[in-house]
């Protein structure tokens, strides 16, 4: 029997504690993608209790709490931060086989120094040693991102953000990791979400530029696309249901916009030519540009009606998207591809089933000289955990070139969540170190898998984005 969570956690072999204690463990941390909050690393928050850490946006854990039939005031409500804390210790006890149960002992460990079992009958131990520890200078929440060896973190930021803190984050030498924005526009896109319309004023009031219409809602979109670049953005994000290809003329999408603005409604299959028009043109300008799109599809938001309601979006109410023909997909790159404006493409669907298509697809479309221009980006979301990580390893490995992966990226809203990195890294070394263990790779080219080790941890991610730092 192993010990519970030791220093080899994960790790079957000698070969696989070789590959990640060598090799990947102390690799840096480049954060492509998440959504922490840049004024907090502006003014450096301090967080008075664990529970704010923890509990105060995580609908994974709200998600995993309602599954124990927990009442809502302990995740969303009124209840007490102690309280709150120790319902959500109480349901981990018995959270067997949930990634959360992993991830939260890994942060107890590395920001806490708590070596011990987080459940019912130590939860008031924990919440009051971690409590004093949040008191320390040292756990303000760029000591936490320091502690945990990032080198650079892209925010989550919408076209009419001022970007204000990311401004004043640049402007401090005290603190060497870069802070930059990340392109996301799914509010100018998404034409039937009933915001559609004041967000569109909005906008245009930002850009100055006056949007009356599709050819001008593309030019205050490129005036807001230079203002990012010149913060230093050369990455975006696109939230989809699905990647849709419904080709139009020009003038078709022109009066589906007009109708919109108008007040007039939007039939689901206009919704769908008007975001292939504006996911073409996103593509198009990301490649002149030399960014790289990333697309995350596959979910089916919102599905609790009086709990979006009442919470809003992003409180733990999505799901998988159970069907969709992923031809499209192969389409909507093509066309891209077509006119020379396809930028290097992450992709990431929240269904695995759609893994071995995904990774077919992709290389149909890469080419030199970009070392896997298109990808499948690491297991997102309900497949961040062990099973959903191999999985999607197992797939880029048997249809590309694992070795050019970028590796893991953070996708969360916790300044403690980067231990999530060493977890995937964990997997990512056993995996590696089964094929030598079972003669399908050779010992003798060990050090060759210790650098694509590397590479997938760190310095991949570096060479793709084209951000300014060291391989290492």
């Amino acid at each position: 029997m192993k010990n519970f969570m030791d220093k080899d956690f994960l790790l079957q072999s000698k070969t696989a504690q070789r590959l990640y204690h060598d090799y990947s463990e102390n690799m840096p941390i480049l954060d492509y993608h998440c959504h922490i909050s840049p004024r907090e690393i502006a003014e450096d928050r301090h967080f008075e209790t664990i529970t704010q850490v923890w509990l105060g946006g995580d609908h994974y854990k709200w998600r995993l709490m309602r599954a124990f039939g927990v009442d809502e005031k302990y995740m969303t409500g009124d209840a007490s931060d102690k309280d709150k804390f120790l319902m959500f210790a109480k349901c981990l006890e018995k959270a067997v086989g949930n990634p959360l149960y992993h991830w939260a002992h890994l942060e107890l460990r590395k920001y806490f120094g708590y070596d011990g079992v987080l459940n019912s009958k130590t939860a008031e131990e924990v919440y009051d040693l971690c409590n004093k520890v949040l008191q320390s200078p040292d756990m303000s929440v760029r000591k936490l991102i320091k502690m945990s060896n990032v080198t650079l973190i892209c925010t989550t930021d919408d076209p009419i953000d001022t970007l204000e803190w990311h401004d004043k984050i640049a402007a401090d030498e005290s603190f060497d990791v870069k802070v930059l924005p990340a392109w996301r526009p799914d509010k100018a896109k998404n034409i039937t979400k009933p915001d559609f319309v004041s967000y569109i004023d909005k906008l245009s009031e930002v850009s100055g530029v006056k949007i009356d219409s599709f050819s001008s809602l593309k030019e205050a979109l490129r005036v807001r696309l230079d203002y990012f670049g010149s913060k230093g953005c050369n990455v975006t994000d696109h939230a989809l249901e699905y990647v849709m290809y419904r080709p139009a003329s020009d003038d078709e999408v022109e009066a589906i916009f007009k109708k919109r603005m108008s007040g007039g409604e939007v039939s689901y299959e206009e919704s769908l030519k008007f975001e292939t028009a504006f996911m073409l043109f996103e593509g198009e300008e990301i490649a002149k540009r030399g960014w790289v799109m990333q697309l995350h599809f596959g979910c089916k938001r919102d599905n609790n009606t009086p709990m979006y309601d009442k919470l809003g979006p992003d409180t733990g109410f999505d799901t998988i998207a159970a069907y969709y023909p992923m031809a499209e997909m192969a389409d909507f790159l093509d066309a891209l591809h077509k006119k020379g404006q396809l930028p290097k493409t992450i992709l990431y669907s929240l269904n695995p089933n759609d893994n071995k298509i995904i990774n077919t697809t992709i290389n149909a479309f890469n080419e030199a000289p970009v070392v896997a221009k298109i990808q499948q980006g690491s297991a997102w979301w309900f497949n961040d955990t062990k099973h959903g990580m191999e999985q999607q390893l197992d797939s880029v490995a048997e249809s590309g070139n694992l070795s050019g992966f970028v590796g893991m990226l953070t996708d969360s809203r916790s300044f403690t969540s980067y231990t999530r990195h060493d977890y995937f890294r964990r997997i990512l070394c056993n995996y590696l170190a089964d094929f030598i263990e079972n003669g399908e790779y050779p010992e003798e080219d060990f050090e060759v898998l210790g650098q694509i080790a590397k590479d997938i941890s760190y310095n991949n991610a570096v060479r793709y984005f084209g951000f300014p730092l060291e391989v290492r």
